[in-house]
């Protein structure tokens, strides 16, 4: 496995950023395997787009989970950029002007392909997230389901005006201050703010449904004592009801904490998500 920490200069962002990458590569399984060579000119990996949450970066999947190892086993390409304390917006409200959603839908999906072998293909890329991620992994996944497959939502979902999830308070609380993030739960909370764009992930939700487009199947999971349940089964709840494909896993007694994402990334990895498990080599299109 080779893990690649790119920095460069975001166009969309105004700034260098920091971008973690997981790339399947020789392993000690190939030497048993007896099968063909790992490296072919044109070969191609799927990508899971995977999105960190709230205080994190890059890096997190990292530090706390065995995203490196579970990317290896099952031969997909992992992108983690760092997205701070954005929500995977592109803010206006004059805070920063940063184009988070901008930069993750349009600028690396653009650059990175052209520098490591990633499919662009819709059937092989996949967007996931926990908790603040969850919220960009739905919000991207609901407005563009041309290019991705299926949605990975752990712990958490879109944040709506009308429907301020339960626990929220208790974030702040357990926490510490977290003015950004706070400010930013608000500002999405906000009918202004958020009608008309693609943060009204609910109406775009249902404009797609109804369009009878392609719609990229949601894989949804929470911990049973997680204070985000409420917002993750409305989330589940108004999906289905507009007839998206959901798949909804809960497992009793985890929290908001890492114990579980890391059983979440395994399960989604080796079980749920339409990989190939495989690197895609020209002969096999």
């Amino acid at each position: 496995m080779a893990v690649i920490k790119m920095n460069f200069l975001s166009q969309a962002l105004g700034m260098q950023t920091n971008v973690t990458i997981c790339l399947p590569t020789y392993s000690f399984s190939d030497t048993l395997g007896g099968g063909k060579a790992v490296y072919v000119p044109g070969m191609k990996y799927q990508v899971l787009w995977l999105l960190h949450g709230g205080s994190g970066d890059d890096a997190d999947y990292l530090h706390f989970s065995n995203i490196a190892r579970y990317a290896d086993e099952n031969k997909v390409a992992v992108v983690m950029p760092a997205g701070y304390d954005s929500f995977y917006t592109d803010w206006t409200d004059g805070s920063d002007g940063a184009r988070y959603y901008t930069y993750v839908t349009e600028e690396l999906p653009q650059v990175l392909p052209t520098l490591f072998p990633l499919s662009t293909r819709r059937e092989d890329n996949f967007v996931g997230g926990l908790s603040m991620g969850s919220h960009g992994a739905m919000k991207i996944a609901v407005n563009l389901p041309e290019r991705y497959a299926a949605a990975l939502i752990m712990s958490g979902s879109a944040i709506r005006p009308d429907n301020v999830e339960r626990g929220l308070d208790t974030v702040a609380k357990q926490s510490g201050p977290l003015p950004t993030i706070m400010k930013r739960i608000g500002l999405l909370q906000q009918e202004a703010f958020v009608r008309g764009t693609v943060n009204d992930v609910n109406a775009v939700a249902a404009e797609k449904a109804k369009a009878g487009g392609p719609l990229s199947k949601f894989y949804i999971t929470c911990g049973g004592d997680d204070f985000a349940r409420e917002g993750t089964l409305f989330g589940r709840d108004y999906l289905k009801k507009l007839g998206y494909e959901v798949f909804y896993e809960e497992i009793p007694g985890y929290t908001h904490e890492w114990d579980f994402w890391d059983l979440a990334l395994r399960r989604a990895l080796s079980e749920w998500l339409p990989l190939r498990r495989s690197i895609l080599y020209p002969e096999e299109g």
